[in-house]
């Protein structure tokens, strides 16, 4: 126990052949809120009403339950892989590794700038949440404040980031599920506010508005509400004991998301018929009808709107916390795997990867400025292009397991010899890379359904997939790399 413990609160280890290491001191509690913290905030807080009131409740809640699925088994592989080699920036080392190593480099590039652009968004945000308190100070203060603390948190240690995200994530945890016991008393007649009973699920064309096309269109919208979760692979690297805590923490954030979503759709669309026009209206310059400070208003709370300002601006935070700090990973192997700048390797005594978090700081940075000049557009179409990182990611994530299980097998090695056996392969990673090819091809699928094909729209939406495409074909042509045999995949640990 002394040398284990010794051993995790080493700052930058070093390998036999004198590579320097990211210290491990994630705990499980971290990693855990880590993926909580990445997953969970807008899209349930502001823009879940919406989905109800396309698909109706009962259409919302298959919409989320077959996403639900679809990460389930993403997890699952991600935690078969992750348990065995646990490396910061995991999932682009894994597909060059089993895949091909154009595959790991635009992966990799890819998710990074995705991380970077959602830093940026969300220093936007952060100054349009604090609008409600200060509506008279200039929202790029707010903004350079949150960036400076978030910066902060990130350049000191890993410990830092972790305890952060433990908190800011908490706080949303505690808020669902104080907002789900509050609903299902109400619901049940046990306090005021609402009639009781399940009556807005009979309602109309309750409980699937639009049937199967209309939980389709929904579903496009639930899997980015998803997004978030494979974060905990990134941070596989520096957790004390990845064996035990990557398997306990991916199956914990599995069931306690499906839970958290599920049950707070479930509430919204018992107390909020579908017809309620506010279910459409929820965003960050009115929080007063987000569905969560409807059902509080409903229930006597007064003060909701402010509490769930609060709440939101600590979503907010948090992700753009955590974007800081996976981007700032996968940049540092990308470096390691001598795919980036070398001088993104430099790891601080405190085992942080410094120069990697000053780039993605500046990059989301400049990111974030060019939504404050001209019209936005230049903003908007960064924004496009990184919508369908996410969903890349676990493309890869998913074909990348098929091929580590595959190439295990082909090189005699014993299933019991894995910390964590995935289930249900190799349908599980089928299944799921077939339910995140829909999702992310049918992202904008109303552009190619109206009198006139929306090529504008098209270009908007799905820019993300031929940068990606880009990346991938110049390093394969340029270091003419090729699919890895099975025989001569790497299953090392550095």
């Amino acid at each position: 126990m002394q040398n284990t413990a010794r051993k995790a609160d080493a700052v930058v280890q070093t390998s036999p052949q004198g590579k320097e290491h990211l210290e491990r001191k994630l705990k499980t509690r971290h990693l855990t809120m880590i993926a909580i913290g990445g997953t969970i905030g807008t899209g349930l807080f502001l823009a879940s009403g919406a989905t109800i009131h396309d698909a109706g409740p009962g259409g919302a809640l298959a919409a989320y339950m077959i996403a639900g699925i679809m990460v389930y088994f993403l997890m699952t592989s991600l935690a078969e892989m992750a348990a065995l080699i646990p490396i910061s920036g995991s999932f682009s080392t894994y597909s060059a590794r089993f895949v091909d190593p154009a595959l790991g480099f635009a992966v990799g590039w890819n998710y990074w700038y995705n991380n970077a652009i959602i830093l940026a968004l969300e220093l936007s945000a952060s100054s349009l949440i604090m609008k409600y308190w200060f509506p008279n100070t200039p929202g790029i203060v707010w903004s350079a404040s949150f960036l400076a603390i978030i910066f902060a948190l990130n350049i000191l240690s890993v410990k830092g980031y972790g305890e952060a995200e433990f908190w800011f994530s908490l706080i949303k945890v505690v808020t669902i599920i104080v907002f789900i016991a509050i609903g299902l008393l109400m619901i049940f007649g046990i306090m005021s506010g609402h009639t009781g009973g399940f009556e807005n699920f009979t309602k109309g064309e309750a409980p699937f508005k639009g049937g199967l096309f209309a939980i389709f269109s929904v579903f496009m919208v639930v899997g980015f509400a998803f997004q978030g979760t494979e974060m905990v692979g990134v941070a596989a690297g520096e957790s004390e004991n990845p064996e035990r805590d990557m398997p306990r923490s991916i199956k914990q954030i599995f069931w306690r998301i499906l839970l958290f979503y599920v049950l707070a759709i479930f509430v919204i669309g018992a107390l909020i018929s579908y017809k309620d026009p506010n279910l459409l209206g929820g965003d960050l310059e009115n929080i007063a009808v987000s569905p969560f400070t409807l059902v509080f208003k409903h229930a006597g709370f007064a003060f909701a709107a402010a509490a769930m300002n609060a709440v939101i601006l600590t979503s907010v935070l948090s992700a753009g916390n955590s974007s800081l700090y996976v981007g700032s990973r996968v940049l540092w192997t990308l470096a390691e795997e001598g795919k980036a700048p070398r001088f993104l390797k430099k790891v601080s005594k405190g085992g942080v990867p410094v120069n990697a978090i000053y780039l993605t700081t500046l990059v989301g940075m400049l990111c974030f400025l060019t939504s404050l000049f001209g019209d936005g557009t230049v903003y908007n179409w960064l924004l496009n292009a990184a919508g369908l990182a996410g969903y890349l990611s676990w493309l890869s994530i998913s074909v990348t397991h098929y091929r580590f299980r595959k190439a295990y097998k082909a090189q005699g090695r014993d299933m019991k010899d894995l910390p964590y056996v995935a289930k249900w392969f190799p349908l599980g990673p089928i299944l799921a890379t077939a339910l995140c090819l829909v999702a992310m091809l049918g992202t904008n699928y109303g552009a190619f359904i109206g009198d006139k094909i929306d090529w504008y729209g098209i270009a908007v939406s799905y820019i993300g997939l031929p940068l990606f495409i880009l990346g991938y074909l110049s390093y394969k042509i340029t270091k003419k790399s090729k699919m890895v045999p099975l025989q001569e995949c790497d299953f090392s640990r550095e």
